[in-house]
């Protein structure tokens, strides 16, 4: 979820100054010749040679020894040879001996260097060391940000999350990358409702973007939030976002939950595969069906029906509620499981009774008693014979 820090600062050789500057008084003549030897071959694009000759000194004094260690930490990391200038600047910045004003900035060098190079618990000594002193041409608020990024990359989470209120304290607002620090921080300490804000400052900065959206609304489900998480998800479509199939199927059901059917029917149909899935296919049907809207029910029904022919007898039912007798006999015929078989009898008793055809009705519903003998068979029966007899 968190991306790497870039380094925000340019590092180079000389670091704003000179090498003859302000360290004639404290480099030996000797050392001080080499090094501006090293920084010309440096200008002049030949580091392999400044880094030969620099290596190749024998240095007694301290401070030569920490001052070209730093020259060849630099000069190193422009090589990307990053293990070499870790170790160099380490042992310069540890010597304690560079006290001049690019201290600092050596400092925050190596501080770069271990991040870049995801060695984060050697990095966050430097950064903190960095921050109790903070030259004024320097931003504070960046080193918090990386101390935060250092933390959570070792799964220190609540130190992420302490690092990241100071940064916004210096920098006055959050943008995405602290932003999804804190978010991701917060996930780990399961801190659901403090996540809430954050994932809303998210959706502000970046409102197409699919995950924030996501993980607003698993969150409300998670703390009971149903209708939210509705709100979260119908209001991401309507802004345009591209919800994955799974959370269509999420909306869909808490369109069901809250009570429109209609909706959650017209967000299935809308699937991939919805004209050819028959469980998407039942799906809509059902809920077409509790909506009361008989006519596109039946016609998805149908589609099911189509697909497999288990489906025919709830759509023989509907029809021959809405009175459609003539299709629900036809569909009835075609219904051949055996554990209907007693039902699809007693509902054709229904159909032909309708139709006028007590005839049919008759055979149907002994036909229906000789099955499964119920209260209904007997009852129509009866009912049935009275009614011949009468017209007869």
């Amino acid at each position: 979820m968190i991306k790497k820090l870039t380094l925000l600062v340019a590092l180079s050789f000389p670091l704003g100054f000179m090498p003859e500057q302000a360290v004639s008084a404290e480099l030996s003549q000797y050392t001080a010749g080499r090094v501006q030897r090293a920084h010309n071959l440096q200008q002049d694009e030949k580091l392999a040679d400044a880094i030969a000759m620099l290596e190749g000194l024998n240095l007694s004094r301290a401070y030569d020894k920490a001052y070209v260690q730093r020259m060849l930490g630099v000069f190193y990391w422009q090589q990307n040879i990053k293990t070499k200038a870790i170790a160099n600047l380490t042992d310069a910045v540890n010597s304690g001996l560079l006290q001049d004003e690019q201290a600092w900035l050596t400092q925050r060098m190596l501080a770069d260097i271990l991040l870049t190079s995801e060695e984060f618990k050697q990095a966050l000594p430097h950064y903190y060391a960095l921050s109790n002193n903070v030259p004024e041409n320097q931003n504070a608020d960046e080193l918090w940000l990386r101390i935060a990024q250092s933390h959570y990359q070792i799964s220190e989470w609540q130190q992420s999350l302490s690092a990241i209120k100071t940064y916004a304290e210096l920098a006055g607002k959050l943008d995405v990358q602290p932003l999804t620090i804190k978010l991701g921080a917060q996930l780990q300490l399961k801190q659901w409702k403090a996540a809430l804000p954050t994932l809303e400052s998210l959706i502000v900065l970046e409102p197409n973007k699919l995950v924030w959206w996501q993980q607003t609304a698993g969150i409300q489900l998670r703390l009971g939030q149903s209708n939210s998480a509705l709100d979260t998800l119908a209001l991401a479509r309507r802004q345009g976002v591209d919800l994955s199939q799974q959370d269509l199927k999420t909306l869909a059901q808490l369109y069901a939950q809250r009570g429109i059917p209609e909706r959650a029917a017209i967000v299935y149909s809308q699937l991939d595969g919805a004209d050819s899935d028959v469980d998407l296919l039942v799906l809509q049907a059902q809920y077409w069906q509790i909506a009361k809207e008989w006519d596109k029910s039946i016609t998805v029904w149908r589609q099911a029906a189509a697909l497999n022919n288990k489906h025919r007898w709830p759509l023989a039912q509907l029809l021959l509620q809405q009175g459609h007798y003539q299709q629900a006999i036809a569909e009835l015929d075609k219904v051949k499981d055996k554990a209907y078989e007693a039902d699809v009898a007693l509902a054709k008793v229904r159909a032909y009774y309708k139709l006028d055809n007590l005839e049919k009705a008759v055979i149907f519903a002994k036909q229906a008693d000789n099955i499964e003998s119920t209260t209904a068979s007997k009852s129509w029966i009866k009912y049935l014979s009275q009614k011949r007899e009468m017209a007869s």
